[in-house]
This record gives C-alpha cells, sequence and structure tokens, in this order.
C-alpha cells in the first residue's frame, strides 16, 4: 500500500498570516501556525485545506493581463443558491473583483483576487455541496 500522504497547494506571499487568515474565512477554517513561522496551514472540517508561505521576493501575479498566462487558481464550488452570499463573504474579507461581466446561469463563475494578488473563482458546484 504503501506511505500515506496528503497533498496540499501552497500559495507565497508576503504575509502569511494575513492570506492565512484570509481563507481561513473564505472557507469556514482555521489557520494554522506550527514551528515555521513562514509557513501557515489551512483547515476545514475534512482536514488541511491549504497553505501560504512566506516569500520574502513576493510580487503578486500579474493576471489577467493578456502576456501574462494564468499558471494556477484556486476553484471554490458552493451551491447555486449560495453564490451570491459566497461573494458578499469573498469581498468582504478582502477579495477583489477581476471579472465583473453578469455570469449567472448554470455556468456562473466569478472571479477574484485574494489580498496577495492570487486569482481564485467561486464557482456553481455541480451538485450539492454535502452540509459540514
Amino acid at each position: 500500500m504503501g506511505v500515506k500522504k496528503t497533498a496540499v497547494l501552497v500559495l507565497d506571499c508576503a504575509k502569511p498570516e494575513e492570506l492565512a487568515e484570509f481563507y481561513a474565512g473564505l472557507l469556514g477554517g482555521t489557520a494554522s501556525m506550527g514551528n515555521d513561522p513562514d509557513y501557515v496551514e489551512v483547515f476545514d472540517a475534512q482536514g488541511i485545506c491549504l497553505a501560504v508561505h512566506r516569500d520574502y521576493g513576493y510580487a503578486p501575479p500579474s493576471w489577467p493581463r493578456p502576456e501574462d498566462a494564468q499558471q494556477a487558481h484556486l476553484r471554490i464550488l458552493v451551491d447555486r443558491g449560495d453564490m451570491d452570499e459566497a461573494e458578499r463573504e469573498a469581498v468582504g474579507l478582502g477579495a477583489r473583483p477581476v471579472d465583473t461581466k453578469d455570469n449567472t446561469g448554470p455556468r456562473d463563475t466569478r472571479t477574484y483576487s485574494d489580498p496577495a494578488g492570487h486569482s481564485f473563482t467561486l464557482a456553481v458546484s455541480a451538485e450539492p455541496r454535502p452540509p459540514r
């Protein structure tokens, strides 16, 4: 069977405590710093969601400029009826809208940048999310 492994997406930033608190609030989780002050993990009810790491030379991504490719982004799934509330929560926590076009309907996705400049989308889940 091998060694049990868990993968986690790590976002680089200048202020990991602040970015971890942003995502903990957005995902309904908690931020936890271990022994390394440059690394903070974000947990939800299912376990670790993601982590943030201090990069002392951090420069925010420049996406969506046409000459730069979007390399990676988080896609946060929500129920159709919760999209507007999820958007209010994200913006209230410090997210900045990147794409503000009217995108309601079956493919409702809304794009933002987090406080450190990483892009993420809120998207309607294909299936209702189980209650936590």
